[in-house]
């Protein structure tokens, strides 16, 4: 349960592709941040609106209020990774994307990444030593990139909260939740 106005103040980035992202993954943890208080911003590489996706399936449009060369974790209280498969795939191969992620493991803001987001944390060197979860087919990824892979529900490690899939939203939107209300956590620091 989301307690109203436990992140009055807050800023949370929503970073996607321009297209597909999962768009429960999106929607469900945007609106507890909205239902607590927080203030949710859809950053993209693209200026417009981003697709979503309902797995193979085109969902909506969803406008992106900044784009990733024009932000900084400074910006921001927290960081969202929604999943999808195209989503991380495409997010790791922009700089700017991988450059504004790794920005908030630095400064040990709160991070929040489902399913197959975790690649694109790959690609900004922020999972080793980390203990988290993702999708079933990340495994060997993580694993190889130094992380320790479990098999949960949710998992939180000094801030940082991984779940593995859409069923796992209500307890991924209750961490993410409680971790941005914390604030940063020194033991974050990549």
């Amino acid at each position: 349960m989301v307690v109203p106005d436990t992140l009055t103040g807050r800023r949370v980035a929503f970073v996607v592709a321009p297209e597909g992202t999962e768009q429960v993954e999106l929607t469900e943890p945007w609106k507890a941040v909205r239902d607590a208080g927080g203030q949710p911003e859809l950053v993209s590489t693209e200026t417009g609106s981003i697709q979503a996706f309902n797995h193979l399936d085109k969902a909506d449009t969803f406008p992106v209020d900044r784009v990733v060369r024009e932000v900084s974790a400074d910006d921001y209280d927290a960081l969202v990774l929604p999943g999808g498969v195209a989503n991380p795939d495409y997010l790791r191969t922009v700089p700017e994307a991988v450059t504004f992620i790794g920005q908030f493991f630095a400064q040990g803001k709160p991070v929040g990444a489902i399913c197959h987001a975790p690649w694109t944390l790959i690609e900004a060197d922020v999972v080793r030593g980390r203990r988290m979860t993702s999708w079933p087919s990340l495994k060997t990824d993580l694993v190889n990139a130094g992380a320790t892979w479990v098999d949960e529900e949710v998992v939180v490690d000094e801030g940082f909260v991984t779940s593995r899939k859409p069923d796992d939203l209500p307890a991924f939107c209750a961490k993410v939740v409680e971790e941005i209300s914390e604030g940063k956590h020194a033991g974050q620091t990549a």
